[in-house]
């Protein structure tokens, strides 16, 4: 059959377009839908409940409670039953204060205002000592946001070693080496406060701790005397009653830090300061410290060692805005551990090992032995 040529151009314009889709029916509902029990019953077993989740990632705060107080001069003198009834509380709430030590207020206030020049370096000078995997000391770097960042406390980290004197020497030239020598003796001081207190707890509590248990990495022997310098931001009570963003911010980093360096007690010298913090998984709570009285707080060793008896917490000083004192808001934290080796320790290895001399000894009295046996076996022979 011919196809003429006029049937093939109504044949190429015909538009060959795909049907339209076929309308989808509605769902068949069951057969129960019906059922005005059953929908009443779905309608509210399937309903999202209402969940009231935390608005805050703070510890709860505990009511304000005072640390109790130790006069460090007559600890050898108290009545035992007093001193008992004491470390309980220090066990509760895992803090005290330490007053009448004896360290010089002078020397104290003379290491505050040395280090309070560190923090006035240039921000390309602290740059070049932030701490590192390989170096233990220096600035610790501030994170977060750029207003959390002017808020945030400045943090340094002193440690009694030679590397951290020839660095600082090199960015902190003619004032860093008083300073280190003034902290060397403040140091000093502390340590022989923390191994008194240390030796009356395990007399007078009858207690002997394990030393042997919590061991130390090869990286924290190294590092000797660690403390740590902070220069705080002044709060104002408007901060304080809203929380603070920075607040929170920097307790959440200790928390996650706590742990950094292991010690039995924690030394804080905070004069100045209108608060004090302490803070733990279980909560926190403020108190007012005594001005002259060092503020020790317990840490993980001390934990570990007792079993769980005294809690460790991490403590932090709030100053205040409307104190306005030069170095007023610079405090220092220094971390305490008795030697590696305890007396227990020392009494251990004394009668498991054998002096070269009880060596030669003995050699001596075999060789003797010897000779007298051979003797004996050549005469009776």
């Amino acid at each position: 059959m011919a196809i003429s040529l006029e049937s093939l151009r109504e044949f190429k314009t015909i538009d060959f377009r795909a049907p339209p889709p076929s309308p989808v029916g509605p769902g068949h509902r069951p057969s129960v839908a019906n059922d005005d029990v059953l929908s009443n019953f779905l309608q509210h077993s399937l309903r999202v409940p209402d969940l009231i989740l935390p608005d805050r990632v703070f510890p709860r705060q505990k009511p304000t409670q005072n640390p109790p107080k130790l006069d460090f001069k007559s600890l050898e003198s108290v009545e035992d039953d007093f001193l008992f009834s004491t470390m309980e509380s220090i066990g509760q709430i895992g803090c005290f204060e330490l007053v009448n030590h004896g360290i010089p207020t002078e020397l104290i206030e003379s290491v505050i205002n040395a280090g309070a020049g560190i923090f006035e370096l240039s921000a390309e000078k602290k740059a070049e000592m932030l701490r590192s995997s390989e170096r233990a000391y220096g600035f610790v770097e501030s994170h977060g946001d750029q207003d959390e960042k002017e808020r945030s406390t400045e943090e340094f980290v002193w440690c009694l070693e030679e590397a951290i004197r020839v660095e600082m020497e090199g960015v902190w030239p003619n004032h860093y080496s008083n300073f280190s020598d003034k902290m060397e003796i403040l140091s000093s001081e502390i340590e022989k406060a923390g191994e008194k207190f240390v030796q009356i707890l395990e007399q007078k509590c009858n207690r002997k701790w394990k030393y042997e248990e919590q061991g130390r990495r090869k990286e924290e022997e190294q590092v000797g005397s660690v403390c740590y310098l902070y220069k705080h931001c002044h709060n104002s009570p408007e901060d304080q009653n809203k929380g603070g963003s920075s607040l929170k911010y920097e307790v959440i980093r200790m928390l996650i830090r706590g742990s950094e360096y292991p010690h039995a007690l924690c030394f804080h010298i905070c004069h100045g300061s209108s608060e004090f913090h302490l803070y733990s998984k279980k909560g926190w709570l403020t108190f007012c410290p005594n001005k002259d009285a060092l503020v020790v707080t317990v840490g993980d060793q001390l934990q570990a060692w007792s079993g769980g008896h005294y809690k460790h917490v991490i403590g932090r000083p709030i100053f205040s805005s409307e104190v306005e004192e030069e170095n007023s808001n610079v405090s220092m934290a220094f971390l305490y551990s008795p030697p590696t080796k305890s007396h227990l320790g020392e009494e251990d290895d004394q009668e498991n090992t054998i002096s070269l001399k009880q060596q030669a000894l003995f050699a001596l009295l075999l060789l003797v032995f010897y000779q007298f046996y051979f003797y004996v076996r050549k005469v009776i022979g």
